[in-house]
């Protein structure tokens, strides 16, 4: 784990990181995003939405698939979803294809620790603005994707439009 630095010296190495994730420095541009996590660990979620935060993103936080679908009604729209997989009452790609039957768009990383072949097919089943990001992962993993992503997003615009 890397400890951080800045003019005041060396600081002390953070604490551990939750399973799952690896912390590592921030490097690059901020994202300059609103930005929806969920997930039902909460030392997890805390990691991944802090992460992005430090990242210059505006972070909403849900803690289960339900929650996530309520966010996305209530708070979106948003730049971009990162969910886990297996969450209590309804999983992460439950609720994004859900979402995506009511025509939101948003691209989405979908986060998992299950090893399972099928998972990719049922990722990219949720069109080229979903991407898998497998457990562990570090922040420069969790933000390069994310870059990916919200740069495609600003290139053309995804989801329902409107024909008058």
């Amino acid at each position: 784990m890397l400890s951080q630095k800045d003019d005041r010296g060396p600081q002390p190495s953070s604490p551990p990181a939750p399973l799952g994730m690896l912390v590592a420095r921030p490097v690059g541009v901020p994202l300059n995003a609103r930005i929806l996590v969920a997930d039902d660990d909460p030392e997890l979620l805390d990691a991944v939405a802090e992460g992005l935060a430090h990242l210059g993103a505006a972070v909403i936080r849900a803690s289960n698939g339900a929650e996530l679908i309520d966010r996305l009604a209530e708070d979106g729209p948003f730049d971009l979803v990162v969910t886990d997989i297996a969450m209590p009452w309804m999983t992460g790609l439950r609720a994004i294809h859900a979402a995506r039957t009511a025509g939101v768009g948003t691209p989405v990383i979908v986060m998992t620790a299950l090893r399972d072949d099928g998972l990719s097919a049922r990722v990219k089943a949720l069109g080229g603005n979903a991407m898998l990001l497998e457990k562990p992962f570090d922040l420069a993993d969790l933000e390069s994707i994310a870059k990916k992503l919200l740069a495609r997003r600003r290139r053309k615009p995804l989801g329902r439009t409107l024909h008058h």
